[in-house]
Formats: structure tokens, C-alpha cells, sequence
């Protein structure tokens, strides 16, 4: 069943049933919509859409922070036949004008932060966009767009009836970049369908459930964790604002059932208790029955931690990647605790191997044996079909039908899957092999520590040395020879020869962003040696 189907079914089935409620704390801000109301507006997005010439296989940018609108014009977009064109919010003026000229939008629904950006982006280059359409006060409207509010509430309130097969192209998701340029990821209404049957067996939501989102809607791992409960028409609260106390509080008066959270706001919320910020007796959370985590490695010490203090609360960890539609190609199962650390199992309906680095750069699809490490490859109906006009990339990423994801892991006994960094990410120092996710491991397990990043630097002697980007905890200080004292347990070729207390840049779905840290700190500081 398509989306935009499972959309119609719940208006039908669920119409005055709360559907999506936004919450802006910062804004004492509260506002709700029924699915029949949801099932409208986009309806009303897809008329007003096609009444500007918008057609099946055009392209539409959405260009919007989360809010309650946000969904709605997703979906309108999809009932064109139009493909979806959603852009990370921290995109830069040059990234939306490449971003646009890759796909060849021709219209573009945007938020007011995205102003100052258009109007530069419009200056240089506005090849194909004809259409633009402001989501924001009408005060602020720039004067090349149209209001939101008039563009949706004059259109028509029917379906409006264009044929869409599951086969059909529906949207380009751009990657976030963290490994260099972004793509544009091409996915087709079968890889949208199928993440919603892969969330909901995952972790089974029903119309009972409540799901708190926090994540930007952009990202196919916010969305497609949604996907699970959409398909049962549960309720879902989106939340604008990461606090601690803002996310406890949703949870407690929306009566949140399931959370995703990202690693930061985890940590930041044990951190919070263990400062006494937040009392859990001021909240009702007996109903939070799921915390799950992705986008990132997850540190084992902190659900250790989490577990401690909510003992009774399913725990599950979800990998994926934009290719394979988000998260769940990997899953640990919120049966398999025991393996925390791991990233778990192959998916609902998922195929995952290990394949042999050598044999992959003659393009040669070589399993290895359990506990080797290699690449990890994952196949089944959430692959992308392709990086959309990047034919290399293409090539270098889908091996006869089999989705080669860049991260090195190792496969053991029992077939759990333990994710060993990005292959990119690789320190070699003196020949031997690093990888940074076991030094980040390791160090996060220190009481001060709140935040690790670990990055190759330049070494003269050794060709690359490991450099830890130490972020500390509140009201905590802490030195570099604790850090060395602390390391004098680790293998000596692993052990970080370099160490800065600062800041660990992190993207808005939680993952380190290293190109950041490598451009910082890539050279030209002392280096201080361990023994």
C-alpha cells in the first residue's frame, strides 16, 4: 500500500483521532491535527501543487524546520506524483543552490530561517525553480514567494486522483556529508512503503502507542521511525527544543509511549538527574515503555547507565543509512539486550554480510569468515535505487544488488553485527589499524566524560597519530594526565597521542561531524607522545 493510501485509510478509519500534535516549549506553543485534517491539508498541498504546474516526476523542495505543517506538505507533495525533495536545515546557501540544480526543482516550499540563504541563492543562480511558496509570517514574506496560507487554503480538498505506482520515484534525500560532499539519494515509493512494515515489526506499535519525535523530519531516521506508528494511525507529538526537562515534560503530559532519542540527548538527560537540573518524580513516565537510539554508535556505558535508571524500559539500537531508506537493515531487538554494544541482526525482511576489503576493490563480493572484519553490505527492498546523476557513485556503492555501506564491522557467533568505524575513518599509525569508535568506546566510559570525538592527525614519524576531541561534563574538570592514566589499561598502539578538551560538533541526527574536527585540528599543534 502506498503512503499517501496508508494516509487516506487512516482518515478514513481514524478521522477524529489526534494525529500529530507540535509542541515549541521555548514558545508556550501547542498546537494539534486529526487525521482528517492531516488527510486535507495534503490534499490541498497537491491541488495548489498541480494548479501551479507542478507534474508527475517533477521535483519539489522542502525546506522547512519541524513543525506541524511539515507532514502535511510531505505528503501533498507525494499525491502529485511529484518527487519530495526534503534539505537539511543547515544547509548553506551554496549547498540549496547545488541541491536544487542537481534535481531541477521546480518549486520550493520554505520556512522563514531559510530567507536570508534563498535571497543569496536567488542572486546567483535560479535555473529551475519558478515556484516558491513561504510557510512562515506573512510579514516576513519575501516578495518572490507566495503564502503558505493562501497557497493551500483557496486549493480543492479531494484527492486529486493521479495514478502512482509502487514502482514510482518519490523523493531525493541529500546525505548528510559528514564523509565528504552530499549525494542525492533516489528512492521510490516501495522503499517508502516497505520502512514503514520494517519499524512497526521492529518494535510494535499499535494505535494505542504515543511516538515522540524529536529529530528533524528531513532525515529519513526521524520519519521512518514515525512510519512505524503511521501505519497503525497512532498518535505522534513532534517536539521542537532538546532540553532535558522539555523532553521529560512531553513525554509525562502527551503521554509518550516510545522515544528515539539521539546519543546527546541521552547523555544530556542522566546528566541532568545526576545534577539534580530534573527530578523524575516530578513526571509521569510509567507509560515510556520503548527507548531506542540510532544514527550513531551508542556508547554500551550509557545504556548501562540508562537501564539503571529506567529499568523497565524496552531498549532497542537501529542502524541504517539514507541508501537503505533509514534505519532497520540492523536492528539489536529489544529481546537482545544482552548483546548491547552490538548493532545487532539484519532487519525485518534484511540481508546483511561481511565482505572482504581486497576482494571489494576488484569488485568482488567475498563473505569472510565470523569475527573477521570487513565491509559491511546489506540488501533487500529498502535499497536505494541509485545515487540520482552520480553514476560513479553509484557503482562504487551497489555490488549486484547488495548496498555496501562504508562501515567496517565483524559478524560473530551468534550473527550479531559489531560496528567498527567508517572505513573512512580508519587511523593507520605505524601500519596497524585504528579505529576511532573504540577509542570513543573506551574513553566514554569515564565518569567526567560527556562527549568523544577521535580523528587521525599527521604525524611525521608514524603517518597518522589518534587525536581525542574531549568534551567534560558540566561542573567537572578534568586533565590530560587523568586522560593519559586513565588510557594506561589500553592497548599502547591504541591509545590516543594527542588530547584537546573542546567541543564535539555533532549534525543534527547526532553523528560526529569529523570533517569539522579533521579541518581544526588536522595539523600544526604540538603532539604530546604516550609511552
Amino acid at each position: 500500500m502506498l503512503i499517501t493510501e496508508i494516509l487516506s485509510r487512516n482518515a478514513r478509519v481514524y478521522g477524529n483521532d489526534v494525529a500529530l500534535v507540535e509542541r515549541d516549549p521555548a514558545r508556550n506553543l501547542r498546537r494539534e491535527i486529526t487525521w482528517k485534517e492531516f488527510d486535507t491539508q495534503a490534499n490541498q498541498v497537491a491541488n495548489a501543487l498541480i494548479s501551479r504546474g507542478i507534474r508527475k516526476g517533477d521535483k519539489v523542495i522542502h525546506l522547512m524546520m519541524n513543525c506541524l505543517e511539515w507532514l502535511p506538505i510531505y505528503f501533498g507533495i507525494l499525491r502529485t506524483g511529484a518527487w519530495a525533495v526534503p534539505l537539511n536545515f543547515r544547509f548553506s546557501s551554496d549547498d540549496i543552490r547545488v541541491s536544487a540544480e542537481i534535481s531541477e526543482a521546480k518549486a520550493m516550499i520554505f520556512g522563514e530561517e531559510f530567507i536570508e540563504r534563498l535571497d543569496l541563492v536567488r542572486s546567483i543562480s535560479d535555473k529551475t525553480v519558478s515556484t516558491y511558496i513561504f510557510a512562515g509570517p506573512e510579514e516576513k514574506r519575501p516578495d518572490y514567494a507566495e503564502s503558505y496560507h493562501d497557497f493551500s487554503v483557496s486549493a480543492g480538498v479531494e484527492e486529486p486522483g493521479i495514478e502512482l505506482d509502487i514502482s514510482d520515484s518519490a523523493a531525493l534525500y541529500f546525505t548528510s556529508g559528514t564523509t565528504g560532499s552530499p549525494k542525492a539519494v533516489h528512492l521510490t515509493h516501495r522503499n517508502l512503503e516497505f520502512s514503514c512494515y520494517v519499524e512497526n515489526r521492529h518494535h510494535n506499535q499499535t494505535h494505542e502507542d504515543n511516538f515522540l519525535c524529536i529529530p528533524p523530519l528531513y532525515h529519513t531516521g526521524a520519519k521512518m521511525h514515525w512510519f512505524g506508528s503511521f501505519i497503525v494511525g497512532a498518535k505522534a507529538v513532534i517536539l521542537k527544543g532538546t532540553k532535558p526537562e522539555y523532553i521529560l515534560e512531553a513525554v509525562s503530559e502527551e503521554k509518550a509511549t516510545i522515544v528515539w532519542l539521539l546519543v546527546p540527548w541521552a547523555h544530556d538527560i542522566l546528566i541532568a538527574m545526576e545534577n539534580k537540573d530534573i527530578c523524575l518524580d516530578d513526571y509521569e513516565l510509567d507509560q515510556w515503555r520503548l527507548m531506542h537510539i540510532g544514527a550513531q554508535p551508542v556508547p554500551p556505558s550509557l545504556i548501562r547507565k540508562w537501564k539503571n535508571v529506567f529499568p523497565h524500559h524496552e531498549y532497542d539500537t537501529n542502524y541504517g543509512l539514507t541508501e537503505s531508506t533509514g534505519p532497520g537493515c540492523v536492528h539489536l531487538g529489544i529481546e537482545n539486550t544482552h548483546k548491547i554494544g552490538a548493532i545487532g541482526v539484519p532487519g525485518f525482511d534484511w540481508e546483511c554480510m561481511i565482505f572482504d576489503l581486497e576482494s571489494l576493490a576488484e569488485k568482488i563480493l567475498k563473505p569472510v569468515s565470523r569475527e573477521a572484519v570487513g565491509e559491511l553490505g546489506t540488501r533487500g527492498p529498502g535499497v536505494m535505487k541509485e545515487y540520482y546523476k552520480n553514476p560513479e557513485a553509484t557503482e562504487a556503492a551497489l555490488l549486484d544488488g547488495w548496498l555496501l555501506t562504508g562501515d567496517i564491522g565483524r559478524m560473530d557467533e551468534d550473527g550479531f553485527i559489531w560496528l567498527v568505524d567508517r572505513r573512512k575513518d580508519i587511523i593507520i599509525t605505524g601500519g596497524e589499524n585504528i579505529f576511532p569508535v573504540e577509542i570513543e568506546d573506551f574513553l566514554m566510559n569515564h565518569e567526567k566524560i560527556q562527549d568523544v570525538g577521535v580523528i587521525g592527525v599527521p604525524d611525521e614519524r608514524l603517518g597518522e597519530i589518534a587525536a581525542a576531541v574531549i568534551k567534560v561534563k558540566p561542573s567537572r574538570t578534568l586533565t590530560e594526565e587523568e586522560v593519559i592514566t586513565y588510557c594506561e589499561s589500553f592497548p599502547r598502539y591504541k591509545k590516543p597521542r594527542r588530547i584537546i578538551f573542546d567541543d564535539v560538533p555533532r549534525n543534527p541526527t547526532g553523528k560526529i561531524e569529523k570533517t569539522k574536527l579533521r579541518k581544526k585540528y588536522g595539523g600544526g599543534a604540538s603532539v604530546i607522545l604516550r609511552s
